[in-house]
Parts: C-alpha cells; structure tokens; sequence
C-alpha cells in the first residue's frame, strides 16, 4: 500500500477529514494516536497481570512475610508431621490431654497411646464433636460429613482420616480433583466450559468453577474422583469421563483466621466433542457457560471466580500457551505461584 493511501486511511481511523498537503500533520497526528493505543493495551494487561499476582500471592500468603507460619505449631502424627496449628487452637486442645500432648519444642503432637488409625480417627472426632456442640469454631458450623485422609505426603499410607470442616484448624494437606473441560475450533481454537456454583453452596456461592471438581475423600482413587465428579456435576457419561487425561498439580497454601489449609489439586484436561454439552446434575452448579480462551483470561481477574479455580484455568492458559514467557512479565511468577509446597 502506498504511503498516501496509509495515510487516508488512518486519518478516518483518526476522524480527520485527509488533504495531500496536510500528510505531514496527519502523519505526526496518527503516529501519536498509535503510541496512545498502544500505551492503553499495555496499561490493560499490566493491570490484569497485577490483580492475577494478587490472586496467586493471596492464595500463598502463608508463605509470605509476616505471615502466621513463625508462630504456628507444627503438628505431629506418629512422629510425623501433617500439619500446622494456630496457638489459639492450640489453646483450646489443651482441654483434651487424653488426645493430644502438651506442646513441645515447637510442636503438638497426637497422644502416642492412639497407636492405631481408627483409635486416633475416633478420638480426633470425639474432640470435634464436643466443639462442634459448643459453638467455638465457625469451620465447624460447616460439618460436612464427609472425611479426608491424613498423612505427610500423599504417596504416604493415611495416619488417620478427619472431618472435612475441621482440617483447616490443624493445617492437614487436602487434596482435590479439577477438570478443564474444552473443545477445538475447525481453526483450532480453544473454548473453555465454566460452571457457575450453587447459591447454595457453603463456600463460595455462585462463583465460577471449573466443568467439575471435588474434594479427594478418604478412601477414593484420584480417577475415579475424576469420573465422580464429571458424572454428579455436569452429567457427563463415563464413556466421555474416562479420556479426561490428568495433567498437573496445582498447589498452595493460605491463611484464615481460624486455621491453616495447605491445599493441592490434581488437574485433568478434557477434551469434549463439538455438539456435547453438560447438564446441570446433582445441583452444586447452577449453570455452564462456553467462552473463548480470551474471555475466559479477562474473567479470571474480575473476582466472579473461586480462586483456587482461577488457578487452575491460569495453569490451562500457560500450557496452552495463551500466556508466554515473551509477553507476560510476571509469567515465572505465575508459574511458581502455581506449585507452592509447604
């Protein structure tokens, strides 16, 4: 394209009506609203690739200076330690001394007379339950019914399993499945299924999720939690369940006020036919949604989503390189971010 024709038509981009003799006005005059533009792109994905460090250093906070971690006990099964305890909460165990030690050298330890996985399973739920009835914890006002499994590492065999609400005031690992559903484009672009939660939901209500998620409970397989969650959440057959492939972890730890939750996800990728959609199902979602990658980036850091979701979309969007090294400044934070141990 000739000059003259550039000009012409970036002055009606400029709204300037284009007369050969004003070429070098017009020239000076679209070169400015260029570096305009391009300033404000740039200021656009500053801004979001600030709130999404936010995200990620609020979600490791227990890393961070200043953090509770200096004053925490750490919490010891066995000889083994599994966790963290507040010295608030370690305060209130010292009513229970047939369950739990006196704190020593930095650590509470579980009585070593419960020498056995359901003699210290029981004994832990009888102290929850008794706090449970008096009302002292707001965790447990959560009670789920539902038990985790809880050991040092997740290859090791379980010491002892806890009621889901209550693992945060002794800063035990939970661990959880998450899979990204998606499907290819004829130009093989990606789009992303999102839930939206419940209303009802105890924790984070009506925010966005992932296709299907849960927490790993005691005695359940990390696939068959995959194929649970994919079937109960979103009604997706097993046939199409089972070429979920798993592809990461995603791990961090963070603090509240009344406890400690390390928590690592085990991350699957499902790929989904083109005419396939899920169905609402055992009601933890209220609806699905089906949006391009881009929108899907640009809604990570509007706060609608659960943040440890986000993060697991983050993850999808660095390993599909929707986000890279060359134009994200922050990309070797995020990445670390992503895979905190404790």
């Amino acid at each position: 394209m000739r000059s003259g024709k550039i000009v012409n038509v970036y002055s009606r981009f400029i709204g300037v009506k284009y007369h050969k003799p004003h070429r070098p006005y017009l020239l000076s005059s679209i070169v400015r609203r260029l570096r305009v533009v391009s300033l404000q792109a740039v200021e656009m994905a500053t801004v979001w690739s600030e709130k999404m460090l936010q995200l990620l250093r609020k979600m490791n906070n227990f890393h961070s200076p200043g953090s509770c971690r200096a004053r925490c006990l750490r919490f010891m099964v066995a000889d083994q330690q599994v966790g963290w305890i507040l010295p608030q909460m370690a305060a209130i165990l010292r009513n229970f001394p047939d369950v739990f030690d006196p704190p020593n050298d930095g650590a509470l330890s579980l009585s070593s007379r419960l020498d056995t996985h359901s003699k210290r399973s029981e004994e832990v739920d009888r102290v929850l339950q008794s706090l449970r009835r008096s009302d002292a914890l707001t965790c447990l006002k959560g009670w789920r019914d539902e038990r985790y499994d809880v050991m040092a590492r997740y290859c090791d065999a379980p010491l002892m399993s806890m009621e889901r609400s209550a693992t945060s005031l002794f800063g035990v690992r939970r661990y959880g499945v998450h899979i990204n559903g998606f499907c290819r484009s004829a130009d093989g672009g990606l789009r992303m299924w999102l839930a939206r939660r419940s209303a009802t939901k105890q924790t984070y209500a009506g925010r966005l999720d992932n296709l299907a998620a849960g927490g790993l409970a005691a005695g359940m397989g990390i696939g068959d939690t995959a194929l649970k969650e994919c079937e109960e959440e979103a009604c997706i057959p097993a046939a199409i369940a089972v070429k979920a492939r798993s592809v990461t972890t995603v791990s961090y730890t963070y603090e509240e006020e009344e406890g400690i939750f390390p928590e690592s996800q085990f991350v699957f990728d499902l790929e989904l036919p083109a005419d396939f959609q899920p169905r609402v199902g055992d009601g933890e979602v209220q609806e699905f949604y089906f949006l391009p990658l881009d929108k899907v980036k640009e809604m990570l850091v509007g706060g609608d989503f659960k943040p440890n979701c986000a993060m697991v979309v983050l993850d999808f969007l660095i390993r599909h390189s929707c986000i890279e090294p060359d134009t994200e400044p922050y990309y070797q934070e995020f990445v670390t971010g992503l895979h905190q141990t404790l």
